[in-house]
């Protein structure tokens, strides 16, 4: 009989398109439209996508970190990112949004069965707040504010599939492999190469010639922090859900699992971007 020969996997072999795997890449690029779209339409559009963003984030962490009472906690801090959001989009000011997370941090005070209940609440309030107001709040900004939110995109998604295929193909010393058994330092510099250059990219062909548009040194810095930001970030969220012992944070994406498990690496690029503002 003749023998059937494998075909050399060639220099760079990729992944079988296996049923799951054209699922994983279905989804990811459909809520990348979705995110590109919102991110266009801006205005109530945008803070409706993130302000449910946030939601699903918030219903997922407390879940993961079984605080009780989860259904009422769970309505009142989602109550406080809508009342956020809506303070936010009439720019009212710090003084109403103050008001606001004061209400909602005395709610995990007194609604929580236990300290540690409590705190992991408020955590959950604030992680899910920065999914909910930075990207609209960046938005908002006047004349370059869609290209800063595309620029954080980028950087995100081109470091998430850069690493990808940087490990898969070179392999190596893992990264952190108590928390990502899969993760590697060759992933790591993938991504951080990728995000950055993605980043320049972005920044050079959106601004062009604008008189305020910043130098190609800062916009490599600043983009290489966010891209080891955006891995740091996933891998904070494999640590939390190593803690509880959960390999999903949810089940409503196919072939992704959860919210959070999508806007891990997005959030603390999200939180680097919310303290700049803040800051300025």
């Amino acid at each position: 009989m003749t023998q059937r020969r494998e075909k050399p996997a060639g220099p760079f072999p990729l992944p079988r398109l296996s049923g799951e795997l054209a699922t994983r890449i279905l989804s990811a690029l459909l809520l990348a439209l979705l995110a590109l779209g919102a991110a266009y339409l801006g205005g109530p559009i945008l803070a409706l996508f993130w302000l449910v963003a946030g939601f699903a984030v918030l219903v997922e962490w407390l879940t993961i970190a079984r605080v009780e009472p989860r259904r009422v906690l769970i309505w009142l801090l989602g109550a406080a990112l809508a009342l956020l959001t809506v303070v936010g989009m009439a720019s009212a000011g710090a003084g109403p949004a103050l008001l606001v997370v004061a209400a909602a941090l005395t709610g995990c005070l007194f609604l929580g069965r236990s300290g540690r209940d409590r705190a992991w609440a408020a955590a959950g309030f604030g992680y899910a707040a920065v999914i909910s107001l930075v990207p609209p709040a960046i938005r908002y900004q006047p004349d370059t504010g869609l290209t800063w939110l595309l620029w954080m995109f980028a950087i995100v998604w081109t470091t998430d599939v850069a690493a990808y295929f940087a490990g898969r193909r070179f392999g190596g010393p893992k990264l952190w492999g108590r928390i990502s058994p899969k993760k590697t330092w060759s992933g790591f510099a993938g991504g951080l190469l990728g995000g950055t250059l993605a980043g320049c990219a972005v920044i050079q062909l959106a601004l062009g010639e604008w008189d305020d548009r910043p130098g190609l040194a800062a916009v490599a810095a600043v983009s290489a922090l966010a891209s080891v930001a955006s891995q740091l970030g996933d891998l904070a969220e494999s640590a939390l859900k190593r803690q509880f012992e959960v390999k999903d944070s949810g089940h409503i994406i196919p072939g992704h699992g959860g919210v959070m498990d999508r806007v891990d690496g997005f959030w603390a690029v999200a939180a680097l971007a919310g303290l700049w503002l803040l800051f300025t």
